[in-house]
């Protein structure tokens, strides 16, 4: 072999050495993650929870995610139980591995402190009071028909029937026999709690002269528990 054709062949071993491969054979492409090995919050959030809540955590069927007063008062240990077990009684499905879901602790936790690091604004509510996320106090049905009148009654009607604004919006019933089976009583008082920012409805601070207490929550949520029919979940049991 001439000294010519010895130097193109080194050159060429170390070309392979170098690129690890051989001619004509396709390089690595691009790592796929198993789905228990994704970390990633925006894509963890895309594919569970924007269906519902919205692809920037708001404008969705469910509670606005996004809302900064629901973030401080539910807090990221809430967001983690809500989002593993799912809430009884509603649409909000358990995610969890543990409670039949797809998802593992590690994926859970990645969401829940992704939307606290995202949307959530630190000491928003300090030195507020506000109620707990959960009804610690029994709540009175009468008390809370009064309290529901002079916090609500301007947009939603003494009785819970709606209202026609003055610009010709029409505000409907909250108290339809379907709305009330669908709802869980966690879901009342969450909504009464932080509002819903993007329609308008202002959260517990602002229904009212005074914001209102713990106790005054508990009771409207009592009273609107109250009008649900019979069958509860079935809006129109005589039919076949």
């Amino acid at each position: 072999m001439t000294f010519k054709g010895l130097s193109v062949l080194l050159a060429t071993c170390f070309f392979l050495l170098g690129c690890g491969r051989a001619p004509g054979r396709p390089g690595p492409g691009p790592q796929v993650l198993r789905p228990e090995q994704e970390l990633n919050f925006a894509t963890l959030y895309k594919a569970n929870c924007a269906g519902c809540h919205g692809a920037q955590g708001n404008h969705g069927a469910a509670i606005a995610l996004s809302n900064p007063v629901y973030l401080a008062i539910a807090g990221e240990g809430v967001l983690k139980e809500v989002t593993s077990r799912g809430v009884h009684g509603s649409l909000m499905p358990a995610f969890a591995k543990s409670s039949g879901g797809t998802l593992t602790d590690q994926q859970i936790e990645v969401l829940a402190h992704g939307m606290v690091q995202a949307w959530g604004k630190p000491n928003l509510l300090a030195a507020q009071n506000p109620p707990t996320y959960k009804a610690l106090l029994s709540g009175d049905v009468e008390r809370g028909h009064q309290q529901f009148v002079a916090s609500c009654a301007s947009c939603h009607g003494a009785n819970g029937a709606g209202t026609q604004k003055s610009g010709g919006e029409k505000i409907g019933s909250i108290l339809d026999p379907s709305y009330l089976a669908l709802i869980s009583d966690q879901a009342l008082r969450s909504f009464i709690l932080v509002g819903l920012p993007d329609q308008g409805m202002p959260d517990w601070r602002s229904d009212s002269a005074t914001p209102m207490t713990d106790q005054q929550v508990t009771d409207v949520v009592a009273w609107m528990v109250s009008q649900r029919g019979p069958a509860a979940g079935q809006p129109y049991p005589n039919h076949p």
